[in-house]
């Protein structure tokens, strides 16, 4: 059994405990994961968020309205085509200024 201690900033977000608080390996994204033995719920300290930036995001549907293709703005602003044609699907027809 591992054993349980206390570290700064430790908290179950489930549960709300600070003691019995073990650390569990890392995820995929390589942040820290713990694990509470009072709820017995595995969490992350500090997860990374996969998005990206909303004006990144605007710019790229302004960049796509104004003649680039979905792939020429992926690879101008590191994201897949994919990505750039869902955008402006949910945005809609038109682009916010």
């Amino acid at each position: 059994m591992r054993k349980a201690r206390e570290e700064a900033g430790r908290q179950c977000p489930i549960c709300g405990k600070t003691e019995n608080q073990v650390n569990a390996g890392k995820n995929r994204s390589g942040s820290q994961r713990c694990f509470c033995k009072e709820c017995k719920k595995y969490y992350t300290m500090n997860p990374k968020t996969r998005e990206y930036p909303e004006e990144v995001r605007q710019q790229a549907i302004k960049t796509f309205y104004a003649g680039a293709s979905g792939r020429g703005v992926g690879k101008v602003f590191g994201f897949s085509k994919a990505n750039v044609y869902n955008r402006i699907k949910k945005n809609g027809s038109g682009c916010e200024d």
